[in-house]
């Protein structure tokens, strides 16, 4: 399969509405990471998500919408939370985990009777669910377990040849994957962090949060996964990760007495020059934001310069910084040093 490459254009949104409701998947770009469409409700199509991505199917996929009446297509007893929170945050980088309708294929709820619903802020992936009037499905356009691309180039080196299209709209805004929140029961359920945090979510309800343990663990024996991101290890370059919990003197002692072949250290910006180990920069040491714009594309650099083993700096754990520390933690498969 030959892979073209489209700069974002309405042409560009005819064509990749074309491929969608002719059954087909394609790659596009969100605010959130570029993701890989296909229509919510065609099963078969859905199937060549997981296909291009080596992904498993028990894995659910986030289904998009451009308007409050398709979310009424897309899920059935809506909760009062969910109104107040996409009056708030939608369109943007929050998925909320509600009761699913019989129109969404149950291929891309890997069978579960929840699908998670967003509505992005990315004009091009609005106009295209408007422009072929369904909604679609998109995880991250990589192949299933690496880092997620942020931009059009990484998702060519990954999907070339396994998808017709890629849509390049540049770099991501937000660089992490959205905010998952179950609306399931009463309690609201964190299951994914992203760039709306726990604390904006509890401000607009006016209640409490509960963190989802899979959030900073690996998912229990026979524990439901009603969100992406939860139950496989993700995000992960080729050179194993271990995270480093510890200011920057205890980091830089113990990674300089190391002399691992292949070693790098993924630190934050200015933090290099007190290391005798190549290093690579993923944001300021006090801007969650810019931790989260830049991790996935340090994480691809890393593969690049050929990493073996890689040192992590560890984030904070709140606020945007505990999407972050989430996605560090799943590429290094929860292997994390406390000095």
């Amino acid at each position: 399969m030959v892979t073209k490459v489209l700069k974002v254009s309405n042409e560009a949104v005819k064509e990749a509405s074309n491929y969608i409701l002719n059954g087909d998947v394609v790659a596009i770009p969100t605010e959130t990471v570029y993701g890989i469409a296909g229509n919510a409700y065609n099963g078969d199509a859905i199937k060549k998500i997981f296909l291009a991505k080596g992904r498993p199917q028990d894995n659910p996929l986030i289904v998009h919408i451009s308007d409050m009446d398709m979310l009424k297509e897309v899920a059935i007893d809506i909760p009062k939370d969910a109104y107040k929170l996409a009056s708030k945050f939608w369109p943007g980088p929050l998925t909320m985990v509600l009761k699913k309708s019989d129109k969404v294929s149950l291929v891309t709820t890997a069978g579960l009777d929840s699908v998670g619903v967003r509505m992005p802020s990315d004009k091009f992936a609005h106009d295209l669910i408007v422009n072929s009037g369904v909604p679609f499905a998109a995880p991250s356009a990589n192949i299933s377990g690496k880092p997620s691309p942020t931009n059009a180039n990484d998702v060519y080196l990954d999907m070339q040849g396994r998808l017709p299209l890629v849509v390049d709209g540049g770099d991501s805004l937000v660089g992490v994957e959205s905010t998952v929140l179950s609306l399931l029961t009463g309690t609201p359920v964190l299951l994914r962090p992203g760039y709306v945090t726990k604390e904006d979510i509890e401000a607009v309800l006016g209640k409490e949060v509960i963190l989802s343990g899979a959030v900073i663990e690996s998912l229990k024996e026979g524990e439901t996964a009603r969100s992406p991101g939860m139950k496989y290890k993700h995000y992960a370059p080729e050179a194993e990760v271990i995270i480093i919990d510890a200011n920057l003197d205890k980091f830089t002692s113990y990674v300089n007495d190391k002399t691992d072949d292949g070693l790098y250290c993924l630190v934050f910006d200015g933090e290099g020059d007190l290391i005798i180990h190549p290093t690579v920069s993923y944001g300021k040491t006090d801007d969650a934001k810019s931790q989260a714009h830049n991790l996935f594309t340090a994480l691809r650099t890393l593969d690049k310069l050929g990493a073996k083993k890689v040192y992590a700096r560890a984030p904070l754990k709140d606020g945007v910084a505990l999407a972050v520390y989430n996605r560090l933690l799943r590429a290094a498969g929860f292997k994390e040093i406390k000095l």
